[in-house]
């Protein structure tokens, strides 16, 4: 692991023009704009379709595409921020997702958005790397617990607000001003921008060689993952010939790249970040926070759109009020990281995610809004004490120089992560339906008593509701239809719960690989 002194003197010597916190508002609220749209798309999804004339699935492209073009660029960030300049490459990304968002809000095919949805992807790639990496160099160490938590409201609440915006803004306007919100934003964030960040001696434009075969590799191997993954449930996973290339070829790009990566002179992203064990443990917790934020934050709207019958925007506001109390813990938190060792924070964040997770798997038929929002906020909560701790003791004994290749990796695990989990989640939750329904049918005939008397009691609600005689039989069948599907899901979300709380636990062990770091000290951590 690199020394503590490592963390070099140049960060000392340089100290930006202008207020830090001013810089740190600026460039998070690019990072907001473009991490809100990896949610806010969700559930305007069947408005899309029907005013583009096309099917739910194909609409999902729209997604696809996007988090496969993000995903890449995001590898490649800091390689793009050294050709470039950190600041102007900053600023080209946002001067063209802002361009690309107007351009999918005038998009009149399924074809033309999917286009623009990977120049958003790939423009929108560049800003959460550029946003941590200029944040690292702003503060000095003892003071980047406090940073992180303002780059929390980007990294954590936008996923979560998201889709209530977005269900709102669909349900009360047009599902194009999802993306032409992000104009003003961001015309006003390049003024800003231009007017307060400076690249320190280490971010200028330098002169670099194109890693062409790591670029190639990187492009293949994250892009075809993502295809697979998101695509997988719909065209039946290996059953399909596509999908069957989109894993040979995502795990020839990925093993490749890796392999190049570390044999080559000049690589595209540098992998010797992870040999700080700091950064290489707090990169694998980030992304295994990465993977729930994204999963839950689809999961509980999904449930209550599809089963409890929830409209896109009350399926949002389910989520709200989870991302304020996460605005209210992170200050808190921050105060706790000057007492407590960071890593005993994380571990008690992650039990707690777990025990989160095993409360939320107690879903009903019955469930009011009150007690979903209460199971919402129980998984939110937790998010605090895992962001900023993470990120803060991660980069604490990097060198400057490496900030720009760590913030590149330290972001592409959690998106790609996050993304990915996405997809998994909503195939798990399909997977784990037709498990339960092909145990629960098992006992759905005449020679099962309880069927045949829940079957007489719905036949008799039937007949007092007035029901014609000659269908009652059929309507009594189809009701029972209707609470069988209802409860197998309900018992599939349960189920999908229980496994993130296991998954949660698991990973609670590795919090103690990090150092007996405590936040507000000088800089130097404990090995």
């Amino acid at each position: 692991m690199s020394d503590s002194s490592s963390t070099s003197a140049a960060p000392e010597q340089w100290k930006p023009s202008h207020n830090p916190w001013l810089i740190a508002v600026v460039v998070t609220l690019a990072a907001f704009m473009e991490v809100l749209d990896t949610t806010i798309v969700n559930v305007s999804l069947p408005h899309i379709a029907g005013n583009l004339s096309t099917t739910y699935d194909d609409a999902t492209w729209t997604l696809t595409s996007y988090l496969a073009a993000n995903g890449i660029v995001l590898t490649i960030s800091g390689w793009l921020g050294r050709v470039l300049g950190r600041r102007r490459y900053f600023l080209i990304c946002i001067l063209a997702f802002s361009f690309s968002s107007f351009l999918c809000g005038i998009a009149t095919s399924l074809p033309e958005l999917i286009i623009f949805r990977l120049m958003q992807g790939f423009f929108g790639g560049g800003l959460q790397p550029n946003q941590q990496s200029i944040i690292l160099d702003t503060f000095p160490p003892a003071k980047r617990g406090a940073a992180f938590g303002l780059t929390a409201v980007a990294t954590i609440v936008a996923p979560v607000i998201g889709p209530t915006l977005g269900g709102w803004i669909t349900d009360n306007y047009s599902w194009r001003w999802i993306f032409f919100i992000n104009v003003p934003i961001g015309v006003l964030t390049t003024f800003a921008v231009a007017a307060v960040v400076d690249d320190p001696p280490w971010a200028k434009k330098q002169k670099s060689s194109v890693d062409v075969i790591g670029l190639s590799l990187i492009t293949i191997g994250l892009g075809c993952l993502e295809v697979m993954v998101d695509r997988g449930e719909d065209d039946d996973w290996f059953g399909s010939t596509f999908i069957c290339w989109m894993g040979f070829l995502a795990a020839v790009g990925i093993i490749g790249a890796i392999i190049w990566l570390l044999k080559a002179k000049n690589p595209i992203l540098d992998l010797r970040v992870l040999k700080d064990r700091n950064f290489a443990v707090g990169t694998f917790l980030m992304g295994a926070l990465g993977a729930v934020l994204y999963a839950s934050a689809v999961v509980v709207p999904q449930f209550a759109q599809q089963v409890l019958g929830y409209t896109a925007t009350l399926s949002g506001l389910v989520l709200s009020p989870g991302g304020v109390l996460i605005i209210i813990l992170i200050p808190f938190v921050g105060k706790l990281m000057n007492v407590v060792q960071t890593r005993y924070i994380i571990a008690f964040g992650f039990f707690c995610m777990a025990c989160s997770m095993f409360y939320s798997a107690h879903l009903v038929p019955t469930l009011d809004f009150r007690h979903l929002v209460l199971y919402r906020m129980s998984q939110s909560g937790v998010l605090a004490f895992l962001f900023v701790p993470i990120s803060t003791i991660a980069y604490l004994t990097l060198p400057a120089r490496l900030n720009g290749d760590a913030a590149a990796l330290f972001s592409m695990v959690r998106n790609v992560l996050g993304s990915l989990s996405i997809s998994g989640a909503t195939a798990l939750i399909t997977q784990l339906r037709q498990a339960r329904q092909a145990h629960i049918v098992h006992w759905m005939t005449p020679l099962h008593e309880p069927y045949n008397q829940y079957l007489a009691q719905t036949g008799q609600v039937v007949r007092d509701s007035g029901v014609a005689q000659s269908a009652q039989q059929s309507t009594a069948l189809n009701v029972l239809f209707t609470d069988f599907t209802k409860q197998v899901a309900i018992l599939a979300y349960n189920d999908a719960f229980m496994i993130f709380g296991i998954l949660a636990l698991c990973v609670v062990p590795f919090c103690f690989l990090l150092s007996p770091y405590k936040g507000g000290g000088k800089g130097g951590a404990a090995h």
